[in-house]
Order: structure tokens, then C-alpha cells, then sequence
């Protein structure tokens, strides 16, 4: 008996955030605005009231702040959830990134993890200004030690959500802003049996091979209908996951936990 129900994409992270938090009260989050505001894009509405003020904390305007507390924390035993609030405000929190969460793991051989997930909403398309429709993918995924994620529709953000709380590994999650509102189905009681970090091809195709990920993957659909018009058939790969690229499909330290 299917489960699902139809959420935005944004609600669709919100309900993964919400049942990570219900199952490990190790699991907190930290941003701006996302307490009592909600969150700009309203992607942590109500988890405040549910959860309180010491799980769901509103931080200064500070990102090397805000991240440098999630490795203290992490180190500590929690597993923290930071909100940048537009990816083009992740920058002062660069240092903290690549220097210390993407190293850290390596760094004491493997004694300390870094559980800390990264939420960066990405891309365009809001009509906003600089600094508010970027997509910085590119600098994170050419850093060693640090996994990126970016789901593309409503099921992969529910369990990627969920997915990247429970790695052991830092990751980061691009989110489609564009894309927030755009709904879909949501099974929160099925988990996936394909991988986060491995590619779906969402079209099949014979001529030519289109590899897309996050707010890309609606545009590129329709440009390979388009194509497909003039008699050209083009596969479409989701990759999903940015960092590892899924080049084999192997497993991962990251995979479902045993006995789920």
C-alpha cells in the first residue's frame, strides 16, 4: 500500500528535516531566520515550535560562525544541519568549509567524523540580486572530503535530506530554489533502493548523452523533447550526486544503514 503524498519540493525537505529530528535528538539546525521566521523560503516553518529554540537556533549573521559551531558541535557527538541562506552568502564560510569540515576526517585519520550537512539553496531564477542567484557547486566539488548532493524533485529531497543527516561525512545539499514550489510525490516510508550518491537516467536515449543535475533537470527534459522533434534521441543522467560522481555505482560508507 503506497504511502506517498504530493509536497513541493521545499516541504518535501522541510518533512525530511522534521522526521531526522524526531528520530535522533542529536540532529539540530542553525541559520538565519530559520527559527522563528521559517526561514526565508519557509523550508524550516513550524520545526522551531515543534522542536525549540535549543534544536532549531537563529544565528547571527555570521556564516563562518554559524559553520565553525556545527564542527565544535559535530566533534561533540551532535549532527548539525546549517541553512546558508542564499548561495552566494557561503563564502565568508569558505575557510571554515575547506579547511577544517572537509579536512577534518582525514586530518585525524579517521578518528574524528564530520556528520555536518550544509543546506545551500542554488541556482537562479528569482529575480533577485547579486549574491542570490548563484550556483558555487563547482568550488565544493573539487574539495576533497566533502560529499554534494542536489536532488531535483520532491522524492530525492525527502530521502537526501534524510540520507546526508545520516552520513558520517560532511555534506553538502544544493537546493533548487528555482524549484522550491514545484510539486511531486513523496514516500517517506519506502526508502529508495538507488543510492544518493548514484546517477538515474530519467530518459533513455540513443544518439547522445545529457548529464544535468538539481533546477537543470526539468530543462533539460524538455529541451530533449524538443530534440527528440527533429529526430534526435538524447538520454538524460540525473547525477544527483556531485561529489563522489557516480562513474561505476559503487557502494558507499554513506549507504543505507543495515537493517533499514
Amino acid at each position: 500500500m503506497s504511502t506517498a503524498t504530493t509536497l513541493p519540493i521545499a516541504k518535501a525537505i522541510t518533512a525530511g528535516l522534521r522526521d531526522a529530528m524526531a528520530a535522533d535528538d542529536r540532529v539540530m539546525m542553525m541559520g538565519e531566520d530559520i527559527g522563528v521566521l521559517g526561514g526565508v523560503f519557509r523550508v524550516t516553518d513550524g520545526l522551531h515550535a515543534e522542536f525549540g529554540a535549543q534544536r532549531v537556533v537563529d544565528t547571527p549573521l555570521a556564516e563562518a560562525g554559524i559553520v565553525g559551531t556545527a564542527v565544535g558541535l559535530a566533534v561533540r557527538g551532535y549532527r548539525p544541519v546549517v541553512e546558508i541562506q542564499f548561495d552566494g552568502f557561503v563564502y565568508p564560510a569558505y575557510n571554515q568549509i575547506t579547511t577544517q569540515v572537509a579536512k577534518m576526517h582525514n586530518r585525524t585519520s579517521g578518528a574524528v567524523n564530520m556528520p555536518i550537512v550544509i543546506r545551500i539553496p542554488h541556482g537562479g531564477g528569482i529575480g533577485a540580486v547579486e549574491h542570490h542567484s548563484e550556483s558555487p557547486e563547482a568550488l565544493f566539488a573539487h574539495t576533497a572530503g566533502l560529499r554534494i548532493l542536489a536532488p531535483s524533485n520532491a522524492q530525492d529531497a525527502y530521502w537526501m535530506t534524510r540520507q546526508a543527516i545520516e552520513c558520517e561525512d560532511p555534506v553538502i545539499m544544493l537546493e533548487p530554489k528555482r524549484r522550491y514550489w514545484v510539486k511531486g510525490d513523496v514516500d517517506p516510508d519506502h526508502r529508495p533502493e538507488l543510492s544518493p550518491w548514484q546517477a538515474e537516467v530519467v530518459r533513455p536515449g540513443t544518439d547522445a548523452t545529457v548529464l544535468a543535475w538539481g533546477p537543470s533537470i526539468p530543462l533539460v527534459l524538455e529541451s530533449a523533447e524538443a530534440a527528440a522533434e527533429q529526430g534526435i534521441d538524447l538520454e538524460v543522467i540525473d547525477a544527483r550526486s556531485l561529489a563522489p560522481v557516480d562513474f561505476r555505482r559503487s557502494p558507499s560508507r554513506c549507504a543505507a544503514p543495515a537493517g533499514s
